[in-house]
């Protein structure tokens, strides 16, 4: 059984708030330009079904170490923590793996 740990991002439901990327700058105390997580923003467009897609994906960056300190005391990552439209989890990769298995817009990322 593994106990590499990571992220799951329901991104169909990410409202673009940016609250991660603020939360996690902070956390690690980042510079001006440098993020943790940045928020990408893929659209708008109009898909070949006539529906127009928009979607904001909080994409963890090298800087990201899913908040190790915050994790050894017990909490979650700032970035799950402080999101707004609760769309991050954090747990073991296979856990959430069977997560993202359930729908789409969902992306699971690890740190080494």
């Amino acid at each position: 059984m593994s106990n590499k740990l990571g992220l799951l991002i329901d991104y169909e439901f990410c409202t673009g708030c940016h609250a991660c990327e603020v939360a996690c700058k902070k956390e690690l105390n980042l510079p001006n330009g440098q993020f943790g997580i940045k928020v990408l923003e893929d659209g708008p467009r109009k898909s070949d079904n006539g529906k127009w897609e928009w979607n904001y994906i909080p994409m963890p960056t090298d800087h990201c170490n899913l908040c190790e300190e915050r994790v050894a005391a017990g909490k979650r990552p700032t970035c799950v923590h402080h999101c707004q439209a609760a769309v991050m989890t954090y747990g073991t990769v296979e856990e959430l793996a069977k997560k993202a298995a359930e729908k789409p817009k969902m992306a699971l990322f690890t740190v080494k």
